[in-house]
Formats: structure tokens, sequence, C-alpha cells
């Protein structure tokens, strides 16, 4: 299969490329020198003349150009997966969330992958929508890059001198290799429909047990964590019924002593 993924300049779509490299998969990017994504005419002739197997949207970009690379691939009976986040809810109501609850994002990004959403879906009834939460990577020698969890942690304990993390959070998250694997096995079976993706759905970790177990595994001695409970939200996202690709549990990558802060 011929696999079309974009954002490979970001963090979590190296690693599904890579998944799906070892699978025996080809992977395409987009170069957006080459072909602007504000560029819908372009966009549509770059399709037609590559023709993708199939789509991983995971780049950064208007929901018009989401909207049309799902109108393409739908005309031709390809899958298309589109990665979206827990940040399509709100704290108010509170979750965990389930596929169907009412997204109730009031900020720009939640709001922002709504609509593309929204997009995708209208364009192609039979595409996946992905879910994920906060992803986790040590990178390369344990230097922690990109957008995930341990950077930030990393760059908080640096500026601030201290790591703040909420006991009352409890966090929709998952370590990125698992997250490629579960993209890449809802690409492969052409699942459709909205799935959840999170790793902490029935452990229930609060952060600040989270970061305590990060610190632990990674080696972060230096890091200084400082408890608070001024942000509460339970931010898990919950599997639908039918979803049959769910992601291992953060265990898999803490071990078994992270249980000790499960807060449900």
């Amino acid at each position: 299969m011929q696999l079309l993924i974009t954002g490979l300049s970001g963090t979590l779509a190296p690693h599904l490329a890579r998944t799906a490299a070892a699978a025996g998969h080809t992977v395409l990017g987009w170069d957006r020198q080459q072909v602007s994504p504000d560029d819908l005419p372009a966009c549509r002739a770059w399709l037609d003349l590559v023709k993708p197997d199939a789509i991983a949207h995971l780049g950064f970009g208007a929901e018009a150009w989401a909207g049309l690379m799902a109108r393409w691939a739908a005309e031709r009976g390809a899958p298309f997966l589109f990665t979206s986040t827990a940040m399509v809810f709100d704290h108010v109501p509170n979750g965990p969330h389930r596929v169907d609850d009412a997204r109730t994002a009031r900020d720009d990004y939640g709001q922002y992958k709504i609509r593309c959403e929204d997009a995708v879906r209208e364009a192609h009834p039979q595409a996946c929508i992905a879910r994920i939460g906060w992803q986790i990577d040590a990178g390369t020698g344990g230097a922690a890059q990109g957008n995930n969890m341990l950077a930030a942690l990393d760059a908080e304990q640096q500026r601030d001198g201290r790591i703040r993390a909420s006991t009352a959070w409890v966090p929709a998250c998952s370590f990125m290799p698992d997250t490629a694997a579960a993209l890449l096995q809802l690409i492969e079976t052409r699942a459709s429909g909205t799935a959840h993706l999170d790793s902490n759905a029935d452990e229930a970790l609060s952060f600040f047990t989270l970061v305590q177990q990060l610190k632990r595994r990674f080696g972060r001695e230096h890091w200084q964590i400082e408890a608070h409970a001024e942000y509460v939200h339970d931010q898990r996202l919950l599997a639908g019924a039918r979803q049959a690709v769910v992601l291992p549990q953060l265990t898999h990558f803490l071990g078994a002593q992270a249980l000790s802060g499960r807060t449900a």
C-alpha cells in the first residue's frame, strides 16, 4: 500500500511513517514547498498524479485542505484517517468523554479541530477520525523533542525550576509508538467512524502521578514536582463499544507500580 502521510515534519507523523514502512508499506509525504495546501486545485492535481492508496492526515492546515483530501479518497473508495484531539472537549462538562458526546471546545485549537472533523465527515462518510491525547516520547538518546509531554515537562523545569502538576486532572495521553501502531491498524482495517485512542482510559492516572512516574521511568531526577488541584478535568477518551483498536495501558511503558496513583 502506498500511504500518504501529512505532517512528516512534526512529531507523531514520523512515528507512523516508520511503523508503516516496517510493515512493508510505501510512505509518501506532502511537500508544502512543492504543493501548497492553500492551493486546492494544485492539491487535487497532485493527488491525481501520485494516486495514494490511503491517506493519513496528521498535518496542520485549513479544514478546506482536509475536506479536499477526504473527498478525493472518498471518490476512489480509499481509506482516509484524520487525527483529531481530546481538546475538542472542554473541561465543562467534565469527562470521561465518549465518542458521541457533544464537542464543547472553547479554545481556538479545539474549535479548529472540530471544523476539520466536520469537513472530513461531510466529504468522506466512511473516514476514520481518531481522537488522541497528549503524546509522550523520549526521543533519540533520551532527548525529548517536538510537541510531546516529556519535552514540555523538561522545558517547564528548565524555565521555572519546577513542574506544577494537577492532582485533579486525569489526562488523555499515550506513548507515540503505541499511537502510531494503532493509527496504522485503523488504516489497514479501513476503520470508519470515530475512534478514541487513550492509554489512560482505564488506569485513570492523575497528571501529578503521571509526572512522577515519567520522572522515574526516564531518569529525570532533577525534576522538582509541585502538586496542585487548580485544574480539574477527567479528560479521558473512552473507546466506543464497537471500536476494535485500543491502545495498551500506560503501564505498558511505565511499569505496574504506576497504578499506585490511580484516581478512579
